[in-house]
């Protein structure tokens, strides 16, 4: 119905028609202000109209050149040109109307009963007899996602989001969860509470009824990023429920909030299709075989990928395990200590790591205790790391049977990279004078050394050997060569109090360095336990301070077990010797250069050394002659 306040023009302003399939709209004007004339208007006709007649107006230029083609090519459709149609797929599926300005026609999808369209109703141009063009349906379909997604953009906007948010969130769920939303708002039309409804409508009730919006802020509230929750959305396939469900479940066992996310992105889909029973079945296997419950909530935040592994398959993984002599206790140590050794690999990859393991020379028990006490082995790569190790170290001259040491006492080594960590240590020691074989001779004998940080660790106690203990750099190389140990020392803690408990004995800094070149291990004891040793060899034994410096291994030897028995049998017999003839031979070495000095001093007393004396040795002689089997029992 025309409002009242329109009337129908004279007949004197009667304007031409431009006659098209589109252009049917008819309307009124009203009087108080009429449109211009136009100059190539005809004559006024000459029976008079009726006054019921409606006018049919035209559009402007630009309208007309946007929806009018002359090309016969571009008609596709029941007469109708592919622009007219892909025009009329935006205009019918526009979220809202187009704003027009006041008597303007009103260009609108035919599907808003609320207006007078100008446009053709879709479904006369779209029928089922007609062959569809693709570029057509697949502009369509653009065009519908993009309808679905500002719908759920608003209904974002409606809960509260900022718009920075909800665009960022809606890129992530973009194609996935808006192509969901889409099919199901179109099932809706099936549905007779639906069955006149828009699309639009429809969109908006799918949106409420799988509570999406309520689900995102709890997501949100329990950590997780905006990118995890449009990859949880998107694998969740239409089931939103099963991501709150799954997320309760973890925090039941005590996955810490900002792991919940991790848990269900990288648990995969079947995480989110199982029912939390089958769940609670893998937590008793878990338990059963040694893994505590307190522990459940760290490894499944570590290692989600446990959760979508079938019983058989997590039994499996276990026995593999179980039968190179892993008992309950040590296997859920391991599980804990790194959980990805029995969910993250495959069972083909962790048999050709034990296999690679066993060419060391080591058993297959030998291996469980080995991945027992240090499971990140599993972790790492044959051909990126331990192929180029073990290459480097037969460099370096380690034999098969020094890397099977190196693995055994420090298997970490296996898990560096070795270029990063373990050429730039073996450089170093050779700059400051370390031969060759010294350098693999002490990564063997002391593989902690290669987990060592060179600037914070080494460096640092090889300055302080060089500026501190009065080293000199000719002897630096062979000191680290002897004694690796010293790099593991505390400077603060351990070598500069036994550097200062030397100095106050007396020994100036220079003879400190030729005494800890001599024996590097000086530094490395306690001082607990050299005041003792010290005390006995000043006040008992009543030896001078150079007897110490000549021979600094007399801390090495036991106090009760050594010193003391031995300094005895001296006293008894009578006899005395320097400390290196004294505490560095065997008991039975010992005993016969005992009898023999004592058997001498009887001689010497019955006064017939003078007679002995072209057909044995004398005192001196013979201690030389000792002195030269105790240097080369040394150097052997």
């Amino acid at each position: 119905m025309l409002s009242p306040q329109h009337t129908h023009l004279p007949p004197h302003h009667h304007l031409p028609l431009l006659h098209h399939p589109l252009s049917t709209t008819t309307i009124t004007f009203n009087r108080r202000h009429p449109p211009p004339i136009s100059a190539s208007s005809h004559p006024p006709p000459t029976n008079p109209p009726n006054q019921d007649t409606k006018i049919l107006r035209t559009h402007n230029a630009r309208s007309t050149s946007i929806l009018f083609q002359t090309d016969p090519q571009s008609q596709t459709l029941n007469g109708y040109h592919k622009n007219e149609i892909l025009k009329l797929l935006e205009l019918s599926m526009a979220k809202k109307r187009t704003p027009q300005f006041p008597g303007s026609i009103y260009i609108q999808s035919p599907a808003d009963t609320t207006v007078e369209s100008s446009l053709p109703p879709i479904k006369d141009v779209f029928n089922a007899e007609n062959d569809y063009d693709f570029e057509v349906i697949m502009r369509a379909l653009e065009i519908r996602r993009e309808v679905t997604l500002e719908i759920f953009k608003e209904a974002m906007r409606k809960g509260k989001f900022g718009i920075t948010y909800v665009n960022n969130l809606g890129s992530r769920l973009f194609p996935e969860f808006i192509d969901y939303v889409m099919v199901q708002a179109a099932a809706m039309k099936q549905v007779p509470e639906f069955a006149n409804s828009s699309f639009n409508v429809r969109a908006k009730a799918c949106l409420e009824d799988c509570n999406v919006v309520p689900l995102i802020r709890w997501l949100k509230h329990n950590g997780l990023s905006y990118p995890q929750i449009g990859k949880l959305i998107c694998n969740s396939k239409g089931n939103l429920e099963s991501i709150r469900t799954t997320a309760d479940w973890l925090k039941s066992i005590h996955v810490d909030g900002r792991f919940i996310g991790v848990a269900l992105l990288r648990g995969g889909e079947n995480v989110l299709q199982r029912s939390t029973e089958e769940l609670d079945e893998i937590v008793s296997c878990l338990e059963k075989n040694g893994v505590k419950r307190e522990w459940i909530g760290y490894i499944v935040s570590r290692c989600p990928e446990l959760l979508s592994f079938s019983m058989e398959e997590l039994e499996t993984r276990m026995k593999f395990y179980f039968d190179m002599g892993m008992n309950e206790k040590d296997f859920g140590t391991m599980v804990f200590d790194f959980p990805k050794v029995l969910g993250f690999y495959s069972l083909e990859e962790m048999n050709q790591k034990v296999a690679y393991l066993k060419e060391f020379g080591l058993s297959n028990e030998d291996v469980g205790r080995l991945l027992a006490f240090r499971p990140h082995l599993m972790g790492c790569s044959i051909e990126e790391r331990w192929k180029p190790l073990v290459k480097y170290f037969y460099y370096l001259g380690i034999s098969r049977d020094g890397m099977r040491r190196i693995l055994t006492v420090k298997p970490m080594v296996f898990c560096f990279d070795f270029e990063a960590n373990i050429v730039r240590k073996v450089q170093f020691f050779s700059d400051i004078g370390v031969q060759e074989k010294g350098i693999a001779s002490m990564l063997v004998r002391f593989p902690s050394l290669m987990t060592y940080s060179l600037h914070k660790k080494i460096r640092p106690v090889v300055i302080f050997l060089l500026t501190k203990a009065g080293v000199s750099q000719t002897n630096i190389g062979k000191v680290i060569g002897l004694g690796p140990e010293l790099l593991g020392c505390s400077i603060s803690k351990k070598l500069d109090p036994n550097v200062k408990y030397f100095l106050s004995l007396g020994i100036d800094l220079k003879t400190l360095g030729e005494m800890i070149a001599d024996f590097p291990m000086l530094l490395r004891y306690n001082i607990d336990v050299l005041r003792p040793k010290y005390r006995y060899l000043r006040r008992t034994m009543v030896r001078p301070l150079n007897d110490l410096i000549e021979f600094p291994r007399f801390f090495s030897y036991s106090l009760e077990d050594r010193i003391i028995p031995r300094h005895k049998i001296l006293m008894d017999n009578r006899v005395n010797f320097k400390l290196r003839y004294m505490l560095s031979s065997t008991d039975d070495e010992f005993q016969q250069k005992v009898e023999a000095a004592v058997q001498r001093r009887r001689m010497f007393e019955s006064g017939i050394s003078n007679n002995i004396g072209l057909d044995s040795p004398t005192d001196d002689s013979s201690e030389d002659e000792i002195d030269d089997v105790d240097i080369n029992i040394d150097v052997l």
